[in-house]
Formats: C-alpha cells, structure tokens, sequence
C-alpha cells in the first residue's frame, strides 16, 4: 500500500529509522515518561545519533537534505510510540528551519552543523504571558541590545540547547513589527519559571521562560528588524503546522492499534465470542479508521502542494493542523469508549492518548485561531 504522505525510496531509510527508534527506545520509556512529567532524553539522543536532527537540513551542513514528506512521516511514527518525543522533534525542526532561512546570524552555519551532527537541540520560545496563544504578537521589546520577556510554553524548556525567541520593536507603529533572534539556554538573564505539569504531552517540557536584560547581539538576530512576522508565518508555522498534523495522526495511529487489539483479545467467556463481534464496537472501530485517514491524506495532498507551492497553500496547511488536532481528539475519545472501563486503565495506553491528543486543541495556534483564519481566507478578509 503506498504512504498517504508520498513517501519513496529516498525517504524511507529515515522513516525506517524513526520506525526503529519508537519500538526500541521512545515506546518502551512512553509510559515512564508520562508518569514521571519527565524529558525522553533516551529517544532524543537516539533521533539525534540516527541524524534525524537535521533530517531537512542541506548536504552542505551535514543533513539529510529531506523535504516534509519525510519530516511528517518521522513525526507520525515518532508520535505513535511517544506522542512527547515527537512534540519535541517538532519544535527542534521547526526552529531548525528557521535559523536555516536566516541571512543575518553570526554562527548560523556553526550552529545548523552541530544541529545535524546530533550535537545542538533547539526549540521555539515565541508565545508569551502578555498575547497568550497570539503567538505573532510578542509583546517584549528589543531595547539596544537586551531584553526582557515572560515567554511560556516553551517546549523543552530545560533541556534544549538554545531558543528561537522573539521580540517587538522599540516605537514600532504596528505589535506586528518584530524581530527574532536566537539565545543560549544557559545565558544569563534566562530562567526556567516553573516545571511543566500538564494534562498530556507530560514529557515535552513545556516550561514558562522568564527572560531579564538577557543581551542580544547583533550577530544572535535571526532575521533583520520588522521581518520577524513573516519569517513566523511563512517558515516556522509551515513546518510547525504539518509537524503537529502529524503528530496529532500518530495519536490517532497509536489509538486505533490499541483498541484494534483489545477487540481481537478481550471478549466472554460464557460463550467464547470476543469484543469484535460486536457490531456497535466495530462500527466505532470503522469511524476511527476513516477520520484518520480522511486527516492523512489531507496533509499527503498538503505536503505536495509545499512542494509546488500555489496560492491556496497556506490554507491547505492550516487546514490540515486543523484537521488533524480534530481527529486525533475524534478518534482517543471513540478508542475510550469502545473499549469501555479497560481504557481508563494505564494497561492498554490508551487513556494516555486521549490525553495527549487534547493538548494539540490549545496548542498556539489553537483551533479557534484555525477556524477563524481559515474563515477568513474563504471570505476574503485579511488573516491579520
């Protein structure tokens, strides 16, 4: 059967890889790492010495030279085994990307080698205390060369080796007009607020980050000053909104296995029959499989249209986060209730998921935000 994603012979060893990685280390420390809020360091070092940290980064710096194709279905094979890990690669890719497209850091080809060399682990650090889930609106300023900020929901807070950070512009006419930059973790002025204890993705360490007079070189700006929106929307959104997409379809992956599973083991044993021949379980069965696939083959024709790019783009990709934030909740809540009081268990994973699924929901941008701006483009009225 051919991948809903478009992957060939080029991308497969990378998946295969992932593939790997989930069964033998981010899989078997899932369970550990949710129950302990703590960081999958284990599977994060084996993606990095598999090279998959610069999976989409040039043969010139060391990387795969991959496209999203093989990003998403990283991702996805990631997120079936530790919905966390992949949340994590996610945001390492994303802010990859960005320091790539940069023309103005001082060490962008220093850093994006390491990078690919599994020697750097980056994140993004955009959403704030002050514009919340308005994640392109950072409300701290760019004073010289320091500033100050509230940042939260930094994914891997504690463990990355740098940020990818914004700020706004000093007497800047529009809160639209910022800039980006990048900064150590262990630079001074940086702290870690408080550990993350959340609902799901227990193990992203999604940290709120207080930032002081931490200093800003000229050399650390990652894009020239007012250019910091588009860089946001057209480079780290992109790969930020199909990452998640995929993410949200690992979950749903994951769940349909689980439930699939359980219907083929569990059953009566007054009359030898098991959960499967019950039509009303196969039927929600039927309905997980569908929306799933209905969401990966949205982001397949997605990923192709990233490559040929047209106008209509940009709303194929927020469609597909959109989509896929949907399913994965769609289809955790139909794996809870088909296999009833053994998914409220830890046993079968399946509540883990349910709960991993819902935090795409309030991910920046959120599903209002999505629905909005997808309202928006089909109307005609500007997205901002």
């Amino acid at each position: 059967m051919s991948h809903l994603y478009g992957i060939g012979a080029t991308e497969k060893p990378f998946v295969d890889s992932a593939t790997a990685i989930a069964k033998d280390v981010a899989g078997p420390a899932a369970v550990d790492v949710d129950a302990k809020a703590r960081f999958p360091k284990e599977a994060v070092s084996a993606f990095q010495a598999q090279g998959l940290a610069g999976l989409t980064l040039g043969p010139e710096v060391g990387g795969k030279g991959q496209g999203p194709r093989a990003f998403c279905a990283v991702v996805e094979e990631l997120a079936m085994a530790c919905p966390s890990t992949a949340m994590v690669y996610t945001m390492h890719v994303s802010a990859t990307m960005a320091i790539a497209a940069s023309k103005t850091l001082g060490n962008r080809a220093a850093v994006l080698k390491d990078i690919a060399a599994g020697k750097h682990l980056t994140t993004l650090s955009l959403s704030e205390k002050g514009s919340r889930s308005i994640f392109w609106i950072p409300v701290s300023k760019l004073n010289g060369d320091t500033t100050s900020a509230q940042k939260s929901w930094v994914t891997s807070a504690g463990n990355a080796d740098s940020y990818v950070s914004s700020a706004g512009l000093p007497n800047a006419k529009s809160p639209l007009e910022s800039l980006l930059y990048l900064v150590d973790r262990k630079a001074p002025g940086i702290k870690i607020v408080a550990p993350f204890q959340g609902l799901g993705l227990r193990g992203n360490d999604s940290a709120p980050v207080s930032l002081e007079n931490v200093k800003v070189s000229k050399e650390a700006l990652v894009c020239a000053a007012g250019e910091g929106l588009g860089v946001m929307l057209q480079v780290i959104l992109p790969w930020f909104a199909i990452g998640t997409a995929a993410v949200g379809h690992g979950i749903c992956r994951a769940a349909i296995g689980a439930t699939t599973g359980h219907l083929g083991s569990a059953g009566f044993e007054f009359n030898n029959s098991k959960l499967r021949d019950l039509p009303n379980l196969r039927s929600r069965l039927a309905q997980m499989m569908v929306r799933t696939e209905q969401s990966r083959a949205l982001l397949g024709y997605t990923l192709g249209l990233m490559e040929k790019p047209i106008d209509a783009t940009p709303l194929y990709v927020l469609q597909s986060r959109l989509s896929a934030i949907q399913a994965a909740v769609d289809v955790t809540d139909l794996a809870m209730k088909t296999c009833g009081g053994a998914a409220f268990s830890s046993h079968l994973g399946i509540e883990r998921m349910f709960r991993d699924a819902r935090a795409g929901w309030v991910m920046a941008p959120t599903v209002d935000h999505l629905e909005d701006l997808v309202g928006k483009a089909l109307t005609g009225l500007p997205l901002l």
